[in-house]
């Protein structure tokens, strides 16, 4: 796993890109005149004060999201993070930063590592066993070599992808407890893409469909995003399950 330290330190690439797709955390907030209602609650501040906001809202993601503090950290533990990043931020802090990294930036990584690794252990096996049950109940589903579970649902009649292909399809994407991470089926709109570019569990799970098929695929964490996960929602060492239908090859 990459030095969290490193990650907290550098002041490059923090600010990415926002996506249509992002959502704003849900907050309660006092004096909202000018709140707009959205899936997830009203806006916590007027207007012209949601820019820096959504600012907030952009590093939580992309510095959160790239390692999973929800998971690895108690909630007391994430205060304290809270008040690390605000006291520095404002200059308000009783110690300097560099200081404060230098001594316990080692200590900080060690306790990061050693959790992740844990989780992802706990999540690995976890993934075994629904592999290991998935295949139970349908015994027309295949395991191949690699450990990808491949289960049609629909016979295609059209060609077979490879990595060289422009691959056009409709996807959902969900955890082994049902929880959905993405979904093209749910925006309502199919994705195209190089099938060279995604992850090795696609890679191999789509080559096996001809174009007009459907097919479950269970991908496990080494043919997936392995023990870094991706996000709040995909812990290190997560089994994904896809429902894929290939719609056209290019």
């Amino acid at each position: 796993m990459s030095s969290i330290v490193a990650l907290m330190a550098s002041s490059k690439g923090l600010v990415g890109a926002f996506t249509n797709r992002a959502q704003l955390s849900r907050h309660a907030s006092r004096g909202v005149t000018m709140a707009r209602s959205m899936s997830t609650g009203p806006m916590p501040y007027e207007d012209e004060k949601m820019p820096f906001y959504a600012l907030g809202v952009n590093l939580a993601k992309q510095v959160g999201g790239q390692t999973g503090f929800n998971s690895l950290l108690e909630e007391d533990e994430l205060n304290i993070l809270l008040d690390g990043f605000s006291q520095t931020l404002l200059g308000t802090a009783t110690q300097d930063a560099s200081t404060v990294l230098e001594t316990y930036g080692n200590e900080l990584n060690k306790i990061i590592t050693e959790r992740s690794d844990n989780i992802a252990a706990r999540t690995t096996k976890e993934g075994e066993e629904f592999i290991s049950n998935f295949l139970d109940c349908n015994e027309e589903a295949i395991k191949t070599d690699s450990g990808m579970v491949y289960y049609s649902m629909k016979e295609g009649e059209g060609e077979m992808p490879t990595t060289a292909n422009t691959v056009e399809v409709h996807y959902h994407g969900t955890l082994i407890d049902g929880t959905v991470f993405d979904s093209s089926v749910d925006r309502g709109q199919t994705i195209k893409f190089p099938l060279g570019g995604v992850i090795k569990g696609w890679q191999e799970g789509l080559a096996m469909m001809k174009e007009g098929g459907k097919a479950t695929l269970i991908i496990p964490a080494d043919l997936g995003y392995g023990d870094a996960g991706s996000g709040d929602t995909i812990k290190p060492g997560a089994t994904l399950k896809f429902e894929v239908e290939l719609f056209k090859i290019e």
